[in-house]
């Protein structure tokens, strides 16, 4: 076995610091969702409803961070794959006498794009409790209407052009590289808004899912986490999305048709 050169010696040192960072970025997410989910555990669905019916600036503050570093213990396993190459190819590039990007750079553009869709969330989320639509601020949803029109519309979307060309950008990370590649830390950062992009494109509808068995349900969380990583990394990824969008469809016509019997 010939021994290592020294350029792979540092791209295998960068891949593992940056493996570290991505699971420790992960796990003080997961960390505090579970810190959360647990510590709300106890209150009453009634109690919630009197409660928070009004919303203050607290309040929305405080959802805005639960629901950003949700998504952040969500999605930034999936973006995995994209956050490495891109080190990879950096670090060869700095080695070509090439400028040098902090991996975080990319990330940061990354992580800001999931922050928009968490505004966006916190104020569907908002817009549903005031409404008595949710059993409480973070609970599930009262309403079989909610509930089935949700899951019949997460169903429709897996089967979606816009659905189709985002997820095939997120599960060609290569592809993504060679074409947009540009130098410098602005243009690193706009790659990571691009890619978060596509990435929130991808799983927006599937997201709206939590409304309808909670917002910190731990298991609904984790196999939503789960099913978006599949669809990103197995090869048969895009199968699997109409497959589940059918599920999906189904379950909903089910929770709707509740109403009729």
């Amino acid at each position: 076995m010939q021994p290592s050169t020294p350029i792979e010696t540092i791209l295998k040192r960068d891949r593992a610091v940056v493996v570290v960072g991505v699971a420790g970025v992960t796990a003080l997410a997961w960390g505090y969702v579970i810190y959360l989910a647990q510590s709300t555990s106890g209150m009453s669905s009634g109690m919630a409803m009197a409660q928070l019916q009004s919303w203050t600036a607290a309040d929305f503050g405080f959802m805005f961070l639960m629901w950003w570093v949700m998504m952040i213990g969500m999605m930034v396993p999936t973006a995995a794959p994209m956050i490495l190459l891109f080190a990879t190819v950096n670090r060869r590039r700095r080695e070509q006498q090439g400028p040098y990007v902090p991996t975080v750079v990319f990330l940061s553009g990354y992580l800001v794009i999931w922050g928009g869709f968490a505004v966006a969330a916190t104020v569907g989320n908002w817009a549903l409790h005031v409404n008595s639509l949710l059993s409480s601020m973070m609970g599930e949803s009262t309403s079989a209407y909610l509930g089935g029109g949700l899951l019949i519309a997460a169903g429709l979307f897996q089967w979606s052009r816009f659905k189709y060309v985002c997820l095939t950008h997120c599960r060609s990370p290569l592809s993504f590289l060679m074409s947009d590649w540009q130098e410098g830390v602005q243009s690193a950062l706009r790659m990571g808004l691009k890619h978060g992009t596509y990435c929130v494109g991808c799983c927006w509808v599937l997201m709206g899912l939590l409304f309808v068995l909670g917002v910190m349900n731990l298991l609904w969380i984790a196999a939503l986490a789960a099913f978006v990583l599949l669809e990103k990394v197995v090869p048969a990824g895009q199968r699997l999305s109409k497959a589940t969008g059918l599920l999906l469809v189904g379950w909903g016509v089910v929770v709707a048709a509740r109403l009729l019997g």
